[in-house]
C-alpha cells in the first residue's frame, strides 16, 4: 500500500465518484480506478459498491477511510516538522480560539509572534469554547485557547495550561434601573431580565458556575435573549433594560463613553463584593505531534 493509493482512496471516499476524485487530484480517471482495484485485489476486500453510475463505501472502506485519514494527518505533521527545522523561517500554525480571547486578548500575542517570525503563517478560527475543545481533540487545531472548563469526555485527550485570566462583570445600559445604582445584592439578580450567551459558550459556562456558587439557580433568571457573540450582547444592553455578564476586556470603551456601566454584586448582607474570575487555558492534544512553531507560540502566550 502506497501513500498515493491512500490519497486516491480518500478522494474517492470523499466525492463518492471516480471522475470527480480524478479531477480533484489532477490525474486521469483510469489511474483512480486502477489504484482502487489494486487495493481491493491485494487485500481481498471490496472498498466500494458499484451501483450503476453511483458508488457507495463499504464497511471495509469505512475502516480504511478512518485509518488513512489518521495516517495522512500524521504525515502532514511530520512534513511540517521537517520544514520547521530551518530555524522557523517558514511554517504554519493553526489556532482555535474562543471569541473573547480571539477578539480581545490574542491579537497582541499574535503581533508579537509575527514580529519575531514574520514568515510563519497563522490561521485562526474563532468559535465557542465547546467547538474549540472538539476541534483540538480532532486535530483541527495545533493549539486551542478557551476560557472555561474542558468537558469531562475530552479531559484525557487534552493537556491544559493556564496562560491568563480576566473577570466577568455584571453590566447594564442607561435604560436599566441599575444604571444609577453602584451596587446590588445577589438577591436582586432574579429581579431583572437577562441577555445570555449561547450554550457551549465559555462565558455562559463560567457565569452559571458563579451563580450556583452564590446560591442562585440559573434557571430562575428571566432570560429574554440568547446571543452568539459578546458584541451582540453589548448592542442588546445599550438598547434595552436588561443585564448581562460580559468580559471586562470587552467593555472598556463602553465604560469610558458611559453607554454601559458596571454593577457590583454584594452578598445578601452587603458585606462582601462578589466577583467572577475566569482562567484562559491553552489546550493541546496529548498524543499528537507538537510542532516547533506551536511550542514557540506557547512560550509567547505565557509572557
Amino acid at each position: 500500500m502506497t501513500l498515493e493509493q491512500l490519497r486516491i482512496f480518500l478522494a474517492v471516499a470523499e466525492h463518492l465518484h471516480f471522475t470527480r476524485a480524478a479531477e480533484a487530484l489532477y490525474i486521469t480517471q483510469p489511474a483512480v480506478s486502477a489504484a482502487i482495484q489494486s487495493l481491493e485485489a491485494w487485500y481481498g476486500v471490496k472498498l466500494f459498491h458499484r451501483i450503476g453510475r453511483h458508488i457507495e463505501i463499504t464497511d471495509a472502506g469505512l475502516l480504511l477511510q478512518t485509518e488513512a485519514m489518521d495516517i495522512i494527518d500524521r504525515i502532514r505533521l511530520m512534513e511540517r516538522g521537517l520544514r520547521e527545522l530551518n530555524d522557523l523561517q517558514r511554517g504554519e500554525l493553526k489556532l482555535g480560539t474562543s471569541l473573547t480571547i480571539g477578539n480581545y486578548w490574542l491579537p497582541a500575542k499574535i503581533s508579537r509572534f509575527q514580529e519575531l517570525y514574520p514568515n510563519i503563517t497563522i490561521k485562526c478560527t474563532l468559535a465557542n469554547t465547546e467547538e474549540i475543545c472538539d476541534g483540538t481533540a480532532a486535530g483541527l487545531f495545533d493549539l486551542g485557547l478557551i476560557e472555561a472548563d474542558v468537558k469531562p469526555s475530552l479531559q484525557k485527550d487534552l493537556a491544559q495550561e493556564e496562560i491568563g485570566s480576566d473577570r466577568l462583570l455584571i453590566v447594564v445600559g442607561k435604560s436599566h434601573p441599575w444604571y444609577e445604582r453602584p451596587k446590588i445584592t445577589v438577591d436582586d439578580l432574579s429581579k431583572t431580565a437577562w441577555v445570555m450567551r449561547e450554550s457551549g459558550s465559555g462565558t455562559q459556562q463560567v457565569f452559571e458556575q458563579a451563580l450556583l456558587s452564590w446560591g442562585v439557580n440559573p434557571s430562575e433568571l428571566e432570560i429574554m435573549l440568547v446571543l452568539s457573540s459578546g458584541e451582540m450582547v453589548k448592542s442588546a444592553l445599550e438598547s434595552s433594560a436588561r443585564a448581562a455578564a460580559i468580559s471586562e476586556l470587552m467593555v472598556q470603551k463602553e465604560f469610558q463613553l458611559g453607554t454601559l456601566r458596571l454593577v457590583k454584586v454584594m452578598d445578601s448582607d452587603r458585606r462582601k463584593s462578589l466577583e467572577i474570575t475566569r482562567l484562559f487555558l491553552k489546550l493541546q492534544h496529548n498524543k499528537r505531534f507538537q510542532t516547533r512553531v506551536a511550542k514557540v507560540f506557547g512560550e509567547i502566550l505565557r509572557q
